[in-house]
């Protein structure tokens, strides 16, 4: 087993998908994360997932059950598990961060070039691990 080793900086400021899962794990998953100036991800609850962000570039705002806070460069983020929650890029560049969701969430490798991909074809975790 080798897991998963790499700048998490580097790797954010290159990514220029939507979503790009990295790694996924048996309890845990990586996941790349880009908002263009105005884009969201939308208001969403995961009932039996816990999720975590670090941000990386930009300036957004995270709502958790209502309540919006101010994000930037450093700011972390843990959403538990029944929470709604949100996710607004707030500024004039691209918001960059990533997630970790225990337990995994979406199918290992999956690319959403832009939010309208992701609505089309959502593609859940399949269970297939990334080793």
């Amino acid at each position: 087993m080798k897991g998963f080793v790499d700048s998490i900086e580097d790797l954010a400021d290159a990514n220029e998908a939507f979503r790009r899962v990295l790694y996924t794990g048996r309890h845990l998953q990586l996941v790349m994360m880009r908002l263009l100036p105005g884009e969201e991800i939308g208001l969403e609850t995961h009932l039996e997932h816990d999720q975590f962000f670090q941000f990386i570039d930009g300036e957004g705002a995270v709502i958790i059950d209502g309540l919006r806070t101010p994000v930037e460069d450093d700011s972390a983020v843990l959403i538990p598990a029944g929470a709604r929650h949100n996710i607004v890029n707030t500024g004039a560049e691209p918001l960059k961060f990533y997630s970790l969701y225990g337990p995994p969430e979406h199918r290992d490798g999956l690319v959403h070039d832009t939010y309208a991909d992701a609505a089309r074809r959502p593609e859940p975790f399949d269970g297939r691990r990334s080793e």
